[in-house]
């Protein structure tokens, strides 16, 4: 599978970005897809995460009601739309995927997914 991460961009604070992480290959829609973000200098860090199954998702405290994650299996396709914007989003976005299910409790792991998108920077200025 491959993840072509698209939709970051500069935008103020307060502002909105909407990603999309289109997979080619075959399709992702039983597959456990998530975001995560790197702050220069940071570590790679949780962002949201789906379901496969149910379509539940799970979403980091920092995120928390500003992101919301979806997906469209008639597109092959994942999105992350980002409301209210704060500076400190600013940072590459990564989608990711792994073939089958991950228990909940794993699914903000970046060593849970085994493959992934080339990411996409997102930069939100004050």
């Amino acid at each position: 599978v491959q993840l072509q991460a698209s939709g970051g961009g500069l935008v103020q604070a307060g502002g909105s970005l909407k990603l999309s992480c289109a997979a080619s290959g075959r399709t992702i829609s039983r597959d456990n897809m998530a975001w995560f973000r790197q702050a220069a200098g940071k570590e790679r860090e949780f962002v949201a995460a789906i379901d496969p199954w149910n379509g539940s998702t799970r979403y980091a405290d920092s995120v928390k009601g500003r992101f919301t994650m979806s997906r469209d299996n008639a597109k092959n396709t994942l999105y992350l739309q980002m409301v209210s914007l704060k500076p400190e989003d600013t940072a590459i976005y990564y989608c990711a995927g792994r073939n089958g299910r991950i228990v909940t409790s794993a699914m903000n792991r970046a060593e849970s997914y085994s493959y992934w998108g080339q990411g996409t920077q997102v930069t939100v200025s004050s």
